[in-house]
């Protein structure tokens, strides 16, 4: 899958939320392509392994194995290899703004979220919110969404670039 995504990060306390822009690619099982463009840039890749986070400012890279990295997270819906049942309880929570949204809650205590819905629009995903457990609501809308578009496998490899802190696994 490969779509544009805006997303729109609210801070428990309501503050000015953070805008963000981006492409987000994923080939299943476990590889995923997110690069944020706007306002600044970042990248995370997951190759299957291991997950990479790319600050360019920072000329900082986070490395994460894949298990601990993904388990209940938002990636591991997307990426994984549809053994949502086993990460996560799905209910349907009915239609709102056009689109059917299913909400999933992680089963496990440390994935960092909550809960997340998924809003579809007939069988393509346009909207996700994520609600953390820091009280913060991060909306994505996506547009462009292509189904088993070809993507080069070279777009879930990370090498970091010379110079660059490596922190991690």
């Amino acid at each position: 899958m490969r779509a544009d995504f805006a997303q729109i990060v609210v801070a428990k306390n309501g503050r000015k939320p953070q805008q963000s822009t981006g492409v987000m690619m994923f080939s299943r099982p476990g590889k995923f392509r997110w690069q944020i463009e706007k306002p600044y840039s970042q990248l995370l890749v997951g190759d299957g392994e291991k997950v990479w986070i790319y600050d360019p400012d920072l000329r900082q890279v986070t490395t994460k194995k894949v298990g601990a990295a993904l388990g209940g997270t938002p990636a591991a819906l997307l990426a994984g290899d549809n053994a949502f049942e086993k990460n996560f309880t799905l209910r349907e929570i009915g239609e709102r703004e056009g689109m059917e949204w299913l909400e999933a809650i992680p089963k496990t205590q440390d994935s960092g979220f909550e809960k997340i819905h998924l809003g579809f629009a007939g069988n393509d995903l346009k909207a996700m919110e994520l609600f953390d457990n820091f009280g913060q609501t991060t909306s994505l809308l996506f547009a462009r969404l292509e189904r088993n578009p070809p993507l080069a496998a070279s777009l879930f490899r990370f090498t970091p670039p010379a110079g660059a802190d490596v922190i991690g696994d």
